[in-house]
C-alpha cells in the first residue's frame, strides 16, 4: 500500500518574530525559528504576504502584490554587510514587548532603512553592482512602478492616488510619469536598492528553511488594495471608470455573523480585459510568489467562481450581487503556463457552492478545515456530520485549529457557552485545561495531509494573543508578537514532536 505524505506546520508570520527593533525580521531569530521547528519535526511553515502594508498595516491589503514589506529587512544583517555602523544597530529605543507600535518602528527603521540604502548604493564592489542591476532589468515590469508609486505617496502624505493625487499623475500621464522619475530619482533608487536587499535576506532565509526540509506556504489575497499600485499602473484590470475611481467594490453578502455582510472596498476584476491578454497579470503574480515560498494558499478562494460585487456608493454589502468569474479558463491559462502540479491551497471558507467544490475539485487543489469551527449543535446535540470534525476530513485537505482571522484556541474556548464547551470536551475526552493540546492530537491525527496550528497555540495563550479579527481595524490588529523564542518551553517542542512522530507526520 502507498505511503501518502502527511505533514505538520506552524503558523507565524515573520513580522510576530521577537526583535530588538519592534518588530520581526529576516535576521537571527528567523534562522533560530526555523531551527526549533526543525527540532519539533515541523516541515511546513506558513507565513501571511508578505507585500508592504498602508493603512491599518494588513498584509491583506498591501500596497504592493509582487514586492516585499521593507520592515521585514534586518538591520543587524544590514550592519554586518557594511551599510549600517554599529551604533545604529545598538542606539535602539524601547519597544513594546508583546505588540508591535508601526508608527513607533516606522519612525525608528525608516531613517536607517533610508541609510543603508545609500550606503548600498555606493558600494563599488563589482559583483554587488552587477546583482543589482540584473534585479532591477529582471524586475523592471513591477519594480519600476512600485519605487514611483511608494515615492509619490510620501509626497503627497497618502496612498490614496485615486482621489488626493493630481490628475495627470493619477490617470498616469506619460509626461507626467517621466517628470516625476527624474525629479524623484534618488528616492526612487531607495526603494528599488531596499527592494533587492529584501529579496536578497529572505532569499537566504528560505534556502536555510528548505535546507532544513522545511517548506514556506505562502499567502495571495483574491483582491488588491484600492490603494495600491496594482491598482494604479493596471486600472484596465479593474472595474473603474476614467477617472480611476472605482464603479463597484467587493465583500461578501450578509451572514449569520453580520446583517450587513462585509464591504471590503476591494476594487473587483475585469475579468473580460485579463482573459484578453490570457490572464497575464495572474500567471507573473503566482509565478513570482512562487519564487518566495513553496506552497500558495489561495485567499477567498471561491471569488473565482463567483464574487459579490457591491455597487459604488452603498455603505454595506446588502445590496451587492453575486457575478461569476472565468475561474476554469484562469486555471486552464495557468496550467499552460505553469505546468499542471501548481501547488495551490483553496481558502474555500463562507459560502460555498458546487461549482466552487467543482473549480477546487477539477484541479485537485486542497481545501481547508478549521476545527473551531467544527462544533456546531443540532438543537444540543454534536453534529457530528459536521464536515470540520476531524474523523470526517478528506486526505486532500489541510486542517487548522484555527488561522490568523480566528481566536486563538484557548480564547475560542473560553468564549464558548457552557453547551458547547460540554460537547468539546467530551468528543476530545479532555478536561479544560487540556483542550488545546487535545485539539492539536485530534488535528495530526486526522487523515488531512497537512495539519497547521498557529505559533500562539502551541503556546497556549488566549484571546490577548489574537492576530486579526475581520472587519475591524485597530491597534490590536496584526500587531502580535512573541517576546523571546526561550519563552518556548522544551516540553512543547517534546510533545508536539511526540505526536507528530506517533501520527506520522514527519513528511518524506
Amino acid at each position: 500500500m502507498e505511503h501518502l505524505q502527511r505533514r505538520c506546520g506552524v503558523l507565524l508570520h515573520p513580522t510576530s518574530l521577537p526583535s530588538a527593533y519592534g518588530i520581526g525580521s529576516f535576521g537571527d531569530e528567523a534562522f533560530a525559528f526555523v531551527d526549533l521547528l526543525k527540532s519539533a519535526k515541523v516541515t511546513l511553515w506558513q507565513i501571511l504576504p508578505l507585500g508592504p502594508t498602508g493603512y491599518g498595516d494588513s498584509p491583506y491589503a498591501a500596497r504592493s502584490t509582487f514586492a516585499g514589506n521593507e520592515l521585514l529587512i534586518d538591520l543587524k544583517v544590514l550592519a554586518y554587510d557594511g551599510y549600517l555602523d554599529l551604533e545604529d544597530i545598538l542606539n535602539t529605543v524601547e519597544f513594546p514587548l508583546d505588540r508591535i507600535d508601526y508608527g513607533k518602528v516606522r519612525e525608528f527603521k525608516e531613517p536607517l532603512l533610508v541609510k543603508a540604502a545609500d550606503a548600498f548604493l555606493a558600494d563599488t564592489e563589482l559583483a554587488i553592482v552587477k546583482q543589482y542591476a540584473l534585479f532591477c532589468k529582471e524586475n523592471s515590469w513591477w519594480l519600476d512602478d512600485y519605487a514611483l508609486y511608494q515615492v509619490l505617496c510620501k509626497v503627497y502624505n497618502d496612498s490614496r492616488w485615486h482621489t488626493i493625487w493630481p490628475e495627470p499623475l493619477r490617470l498616469r500621464d506619460e509626461e507626467a510619469l517621466a517628470e516625476a522619475r527624474v525629479k524623484y530619482a534618488v528616492d526612487i533608487e531607495r526603494y528599488k536598492a531596499l527592494q533587492y536587499l529584501f529579496f536578497e535576506q529572505y532569499a537566504k532565509l528560505k534556502a536555510y528553511a528548505n535546507k532544513n526540509r522545511v517548506s514556506i506556504i505562502g499567502d495571495i489575497p483574491i483582491f488588491v488594495a484600492p490603494d495600491s499600485v496594482d491598482a494604479w499602473a493596471n486600472r484596465h484590470l479593474f472595474k473603474m471608470d476614467a477617472q480611476g475611481r472605482q464603479t463597484a467594490s467587493s465583500g461578501v453578502p450578509p451572514d449569520a455573523f453580520s446583517d450587513e455582510g462585509q464591504h471590503w472596498g476591494n476594487p473587483v476584476y475585469n475579468w473580460k480585459e485579463h482573459e484578453k491578454d490570457g490572464f497575464s497579470w495572474w500567471i507573473k503574480r503566482i509565478e513570482k510568489t512562487l519564487e518566495v515560498c513553496d506552497i500558495i494558499r489561495v485567499d477567498h478562494f471561491r471569488g473565482f467562481a463567483a464574487y459579490w460585487e457591491i455597487p459604488k456608493g452603498e455603505k454595506t454589502a446588502i445590496n451587492g450581487k453575486w457575478v461569476p468569474s472565468p475561474g476554469k479558463k484562469l486555471f486552464s491559462a495557468l496550467k499552460e503556463a505553469l505546468g499542471d502540479a501548481i501547488p495551490l491551497i483553496a481558502e474555500d471558507l463562507g459560502v460555498i457552492t458546487p461549482d466552487v467544490e467543482e473549480l477546487r475539485d477539477s484541479n485537485n487543489l486542497p481545501g481547508m478545515k478549521i476545527l473551531q469551527f467544527a462544533f456546531g449543535l443540532r438543537g444540543d446535540v454534536l453534529d457530528a456530520t459536521n464536515a470540520y470534525l476531524p474523523h470526517n476530513c478528506q486526505y486532500n485537505s489541510v486542517i487548522y485549529t484555527g488561522t490568523h482571522d480566528n481566536n486563538t484556541t484557548r480564547g475560542w474556548y473560553d468564549a464558548l457557552d457552557p453547551g458547547t464547551k460540554d460537547k468539546v470536551r467530551r468528543y476530545l475526552e479532555a478536561p479544560d485545561d487540556q483542550i488545546v493540546w487535545q485539539m492539536i492530537r485530534i488535528m495530526l491525527l486526522s487523515a488531512s495531509k497537512d495539519a497547521i496550528l498557529p505559533m500562539q497555540d502551541l503556546l497556549g495563550l488566549g484571546a490577548e494573543a489574537r492576530m486579526n479579527v475581520p472587519s475591524t481595524v485597530g491597534m490590536s490588529n496584526w500587531s502580535w508578537r512573541m517576546k523571546n523564542l526561550n519563552e518556548i518551553e522544551e516540553w512543547r517542542i517534546d510533545r508536539l514532536r511526540g505526536m507528530i512522530e506517533i501520527y506520522g507526520r514527519e513528511g518524506l
